[in-house]
């Protein structure tokens, strides 16, 4: 059996998914990839994840960082979970490269290289997101690309946190900023 629980977000609804004891996903209405995971025996519930989930949301959304991390269960590929991992580790406010991501999981495994379309792929599957923060990935250019929840959104979620967006752009339109 698998749970599920709506939050209004000020970026718009946000569906969160759990096994009854951890979050298992966590998605803007309507995004890409929204439900990936998601078994057919889904009941709407309030559960203590949700409780936390929710807490976390809420001084997400008032701009500071939430201190802890409710509880997860990333059902996933090992070189997602891997990545997944990487995500978890960058601080609210500060952003990294797919290719630092990459180049990260290449030590961690001995190789000499790893793909950073790959690790792109990764991230792009993330059903957990903002709390598995991968909007806060950019390119190595500074471009803001590859958000489920659509650019409009990664950009808005980075400047509540307040990264410096001087240097960050959308490919092909005006800078962030201006």
């Amino acid at each position: 059996m698998e749970y599920i629980h709506h939050y209004d977000s000020p970026l718009g609804g946000i569906t969160m998914a759990s096994d009854g004891c951890a979050l298992t996903g966590l998605w803007f209405d309507g995004q890409k990839y929204f439900g990936n995971g998601l078994g057919k025996d889904v009941r709407k519930e309030n559960l203590p994840v949700f409780d936390q989930t929710v807490q976390w949301l809420d001084i997400y959304f008032s701009g500071r960082a939430p201190g802890f991390t409710p509880p997860l269960n990333m059902k996933t590929t090992p070189f997602r979970k891997e990545v997944w991992e990487i995500l978890l580790t960058i601080p609210f406010g500060r952003t990294m490269t797919y290719g630092e991501i990459a180049d990260r999981i290449a030590r961690q495994n001995g190789l000499s290289r790893m793909s950073a379309q790959a690790v792109g792929g990764a991230v792009g599957h993330n059903v957990i997101s903002l709390i598995i923060p991968c909007h806060r990935i950019v390119g190595t250019n500074g471009s803001l690309t590859g958000y489920a929840g659509g650019i409009d959104k990664k950009a808005k979620l980075l400047a509540l946190e307040q990264v410096d967006m001087s240097s960050l752009f959308v490919p092909g339109a005006l800078n962030v900023s201006g």
